[in-house]
């Protein structure tokens, strides 16, 4: 369980910090200074595999990143449903897990919900 501790630490802080709105203007403020600088090297291909490379380079990494982190936070949620679900009383134990289940019995329980929120919206409409 602690073997990948480190990584989950690393990743959600990266996560929180590239979250902040100041490093979003930085990263604008790097847009503008690279197109401000495409005059002075004549708009060549040096100066457009800068930004090409590096914006690659960090959205190649941002993605493993966010889906790990997005990972963390699905797990988390999911738990705490389940638990929701099981201390619940009148709430059926069959729905603890769903993410596990095949699409199609997903969308079975789904047309489900829909009929009892379709009786809910004709009551209410009574």
């Amino acid at each position: 369980m602690k073997k990948h501790h480190g990584y989950t630490q690393i990743s959600r802080k990266i996560a929180r910090f590239s979250g902040h709105p100041t490093i979003f203007f930085m990263a604008c403020a790097v847009i503008i200074v690279w197109a401000i600088t495409g005059p002075i090297f004549k708009f060549n291909d040096t100066w457009q595999l800068i930004i090409n490379t590096g914006t690659t380079i960090v959205t190649f990494l941002m993605v493993f990143l966010i889906q790990s982190t997005q990972n963390s936070d699905t797990e988390a949620i999911q738990i705490k449903l389940d638990e929701l679900i099981r201390a619940i009383e009148p709430a059926r134990n069959r729905m603890l897990s769903l993410e596990e289940l095949e699409e199609d019995e997903l969308n079975e329980l789904k047309r489900e919900f829909d009929k009892l929120a379709e009786k809910a919206r004709g009551e209410a409409g009574s």
